[in-house]
Parts: C-alpha cells; sequence; structure tokens
C-alpha cells in the first residue's frame, strides 16, 4: 500500500536513565514526530511510505533525512528551507513521577512553509492513503493550509484520509483547535483519537472514565466513538485505550467503531520504557492492517498489538516487524529470548 504523511519531525533530546532535567548531564538524541513516526512503522511493516515536510539545510537536519531513508521512508517529497528544525527535551517518568516534555519548535522550518511549495496532486496521485494529525495545523496558518490543500487534492483523487486528533495544549487552545479540526474532519475517512482528544477538540466525553484511576467504560467509549462518526459522517473511528496505573505500568488496549459496530482488542498489562509514540504505532498498525483488507476485528488487534510493543522500545519509532506483531497476536508474549 503507497500513504504519503504529512507533519513536522523534530530533534529529541532525552535525559538518560530516566535522570531528571536538573541532574542530567548529558542528553541522548534521537528525532521523532507524530506523522514522521507512523512513516517509518508503515516503511518498516512493508508498505510504501512517504514523509512530507519542511526542513532546513544544515546538518542536524540531514542526519534526520538519513535516518528516515535508513528505515525504509520515502523522503524525496521533503522541502528545503527555514531556519531550524524543531526540538524537544524528554524527561522520562518512572513510577508514579510522569514524564515531561519541554519543546522547543517556536518558528520551526515547516511553520514559515508557503504551502504552494507542495503540488499535492502530483505528490498523492497513485496514493492509497494520507495521514496527518492535528498537531500539524497547530502548528501554524501556514501548516493548516497545507493541510486543507492535501485533504482536498486526496479527497479529489479518491485516497482514503486519517486523521490522529493528537490534541496538544502547548500549541492551541480548545477553541482554536475546534475551528480549525471542524474544518478539517468532514474531509478525513477514518479518525484516530485516544481517550482525551474527542472531549478536548470536540467537548465529547466519555463519562465515567477515569485514566488516572485505571478504569475504562467501555460503553462511554462506544458512545464516543458513535458521536464522532455521526457528527463528520466519518467512516470509522479507532481509539486508543490507555489505563495509567503509573508511569512504569499501564493497560493498554484498543477499540475500532465501524457500521454501527464496536471491537474491542484484546487487553495488555504493560511495563513501560518509552511511551512516546504508542499513538502513532497504534495508528500506523491501524492503517497498515486496513490496507490488508481484514475484519475490523482483525484491524484492532493488530494495532493493539503493534503499539503495545512500541511501549518497550527506546525512541519515537516503533522498530518492529509484521512478523513480531503476529507472534504477540498468536499469543507469544512470554518475553522470553529467542534464540
Amino acid at each position: 500500500m503507497r500513504v504519503t504523511t504529512f507533519g513536522e519531525v523534530m530533534l529529541r533530546l532525552t535525559t538518560p536513565r530516566r535522570e531528571r532535567f536538573n541532574q542530567a548531564r548529558a542528553l541522548e538524541m534521537t528525532f521523532g514526530g507524530a506523522e514522521a513516526n507512523v512513516a517509518v512503522s508503515l516503511a518498516i511493516l512493508g508498505d510504501e511510505a512517504t514523509f512530507v515536510t519542511r526542513l532546513p539545510k544544515n546538518d542536524i537536519a540531514e542526519a534526520c533525512i538519513q535516518e528516515l531513508r535508513g528505515l525504509g521512508v520515502n523522503t524525496r517529497a521533503i522541502l528545503r528551507g527555514g531556519d531550524r528544525i524543531g526540538v524537544y527535551y524528554l524527561e522520562a517518568g518512572a513510577s508514579q513521577r510522569g514524564t515531561t516534555v519541554t519543546y522547543d519548535r517556536a518558528g520551526s522550518a515547516i511553520t514559515t512553509l508557503d504551502p504552494s511549495e507542495i503540488d499535492w496532486p502530483a505528490l498523492l496521485a497513485g496514493n492509497d492513503w494520507f495521514h496527518f494529525t492535528g498537531i500539524t495545523p497547530a502548528l501554524s496558518d501556514a501548516a493548516a493550509q497545507a493541510t486543507r490543500d492535501a485533504l482536498k487534492a486526496a479527497r479529489a483523487l479518491g485516497v482514503t484520509v486519517s486523521c490522529d486528533l493528537n490534541y496538544r495544549k502547548k500549541l492551541w487552545s480548545p477553541a482554536q483547535a475546534q475551528a480549525t479540526m471542524s474544518q478539517l474532519m468532514p474531509m478525513v475517512d477514518y479518525c484516530i483519537a485516544n481517550e482525551e482528544d474527542a472531549e478536548k477538540v470536540f467537548g465529547i466525553k466519555a463519562e465515567g472514565a477515569e485514566i488516572e484511576q485505571g478504569r475504562i467504560d467501555h460503553d462511554r467509549y462506544i458512545e464516543v466513538a458513535a458521536a464522532l462518526t455521526k457528527k463528520f459522517g466519518l467512516k470509522g473511528v479507532a481509539i486508543a485505550l490507555r489505563e495509567s496505573f503509573s508511569a512504569s505500568r499501564n493497560g493498554w488496549s484498543g477499540l475500532f467503531y465501524k457500521d454501527g459496530q464496536a471491537c474491542f482488542s484484546r487487553r495488555y498489562e504493560i511495563d513501560v520504557v518509552d511511551r512516546v509514540g504508542a499513538g502513532d504505532a497504534f495508528g500506523a498498525g491501524f492503517i497498515h492492517s486496513s490496507g490488508l483488507k481484514r475484519t475490523p476485528q482483525q484491524i484492532v488487534e493488530f494495532a493493539a498489538a503493534a503499539s503495545c510493543l512500541k511501549h518497550s522500545i527506546f525512541g519515537d519509532y516503533n522498530r518492529v516487524g509484521r512478523s513480531e506483531i503476529e507472534a504477540l497476536l498468536g499469543g507469544d508474549g512470554s518475553g522470553r529470548v529467542q534464540r
């Protein structure tokens, strides 16, 4: 399947050994960003994944592009220009101390792009799927316009579109998010969300869900998915369900709502190595398995298993192949040494 994603990729600087920012004397350098994470996962799963963004002409951006290319992502549509790559600093939590993210992305290359620089009809021709998240239109008016242009081209070409709502309070307010996303969602086929997105962006809340207490009410999430489907005429809604018992231990499962039917995946108990990018791994698993023409139940099982495994991998990218996901689906979740 040919898939194109559009968004920002950033330099990620992480404190080693779960140290606090005020005690670390070194930072570990990787790269990541929601749509780039999805593209990497899809490439590793065997899809033809293209990532579209804008990066400056410097050595850090070049290292990022080389890493993406080395992971199988088509980087030929990446624009070059602007002054800087966005940066985010991550202090990994443990036990009852939560993970902290600090952004330094103002004025990054993608925020100052000229939307007319991207020829979306030519770029999306022959594609099966286009994916973006709510982070991209939150970056700037220019990024929001480029997203609208992409969706119009995808709609005209008959390309399936998915959107992960991915609300980020450090980028915009709920009112701003609702105003912009309400214009984009009618051009979306499948919405991907988590336990907070629908409430923050559209005021649609899963009543009775208390993620901090590790409690999920399945019926309420079905209501959220049904409300999103009705509001925007969606083909389906996929929701990642996280139960946060602590920063180190989570419950994890997924829901796929389509044609009035709700399918819930198996539930996983996870000891967290790195939770950043888990939602993107869920989205990539959803897209990949949808392309295989599987049943809704098989699709959500694959997405949940893929994102379950992501929690065991340091960094944004889900470096997990299809055979490993299929093994987990087959019941091999022991974590035993493979010889």
